[in-house]
């Protein structure tokens, strides 16, 4: 096996369960953690608790790459970009049904 095939077969896969910290999430997506404790307070990113090592879900890197997207590329204030990420997570979930029956009537 190439050392290219190996590294892709050891690779992370993150599931729901999977958390990562403030720390970490600020490290992934090039952000400081003012700005990741507005989008805690916004309702954008729900951590799983409220101790000293705050954790979020993983979700929460994708969540914050769209955000910090609309935001720096499109000019979106940050309520903006929390209902424009409801929306797309709503189209997505509408996409897996249809895709879902779809594959049941097919």
């Amino acid at each position: 096996m190439s050392n290219q095939e190996t590294n892709a077969v050891s690779g992370a896969i993150f599931d729901e369960a999977t958390e990562i910290t403030v720390v970490d999430l600020c490290e992934v997506c090039s952000v400081d953690e003012r700005t990741v404790a507005e989008l805690i307070a916004e309702g954008i990113l729900e951590p799983t608790d409220g101790n000293q090592d705050m954790r979020l879900p993983y979700s929460s890197v994708r969540r914050t790459r769209t955000v910090v997207h609309l935001q720096r590329d499109l000019g979106v204030n940050l309520a903006g970009a929390a209902l424009a990420l409801d929306l797309l997570e709503h189209i997505e979930k509408l996409r897996a049904e249809l895709r879902r029956r779809s594959a049941i009537d097919g």
